[in-house]
């Protein structure tokens, strides 16, 4: 890491096909040893890993194709790691903040790791027509976690606490629980105004009449 709290010098990276909001919670089944290896050092120093959706490319180490990140991922730290009988990891991490790769290398061992600077959080909502699509997405969130509890209370694919009153975070699970291109919800990660993404996913809603 870099001495500047802006900038991660050595970012171990992890390029998945699925896209990691700040908040979000992304379980993980490690059993490369360039994952393993990352994850030992993550646990053991307390620091992040980035996670970024594959651009082109495998996941898979030694693939005729090399992996190929998109510039903007999401860090994530670990909360949970539990080792199975034969020895798999299994991780739950959890999304912080955004960042833009500015340069990535490969080492020897297959992983992935980059120069970054974080991105800022979200520009706050203003306008009364913003405030209402945000009220709108919130109930239609609010719905979304009941039902989800009805059917089975540890699926909850969310993190408590449930801030309902932020539309960084209502927005953010929205675009992480609506049947969305992953490339559309990349460029919803990407957003750095909670208005602009609020409007993508009413409009979603909207357009899908679950409004």
């Amino acid at each position: 890491m870099s001495s500047n709290p802006a900038v991660c010098a050595d970012l171990p990276l992890f390029p998945l096909h699925s896209v990691l909001f700040p908040d979000g919670l992304l379980p993980l089944k490690i059993f490369e040893a360039r994952y393993l290896d990352m994850t030992r050092t993550c646990l053991r120093e307390s620091s992040p890993f980035g996670v970024c959706l594959i651009k082109s490319g495998s996941e898979v180490a030694n693939a005729d194709e090399p992996c190929v990140p998109e510039p903007v991922g999401c860090l994530a730290s670990i909360e949970e790691c539990d080792v199975d009988t034969f020895g798999m990891l299994h991780v739950c991490a959890r999304g912080g903040k955004r960042f833009r790769l500015r340069s990535h290398r490969v080492e020897p061992s297959g992983l992935l790791v980059g120069s970054a600077e974080l991105l800022p959080d979200d520009i706050p909502l203003e306008g009364s027509d913003a405030l209402a699509k945000f009220g709108a997405c919130a109930e239609v969130l609010e719905r979304i976690i009941e039902t989800i509890r009805e059917r089975d209370a540890d699926s909850l694919p969310f993190a408590e606490p449930f801030r309902f009153d932020d539309p960084a975070w209502v927005s953010n699970r929205l675009a992480e629980v609506l049947p969305i291109p992953l490339r559309t919800r990349q460029k919803l990660m990407e957003m750095t105004d909670a208005g602009a993404r609020i409007d993508c996913v009413h409009h979603y809603m909207q357009h899908r009449q679950l409004l």
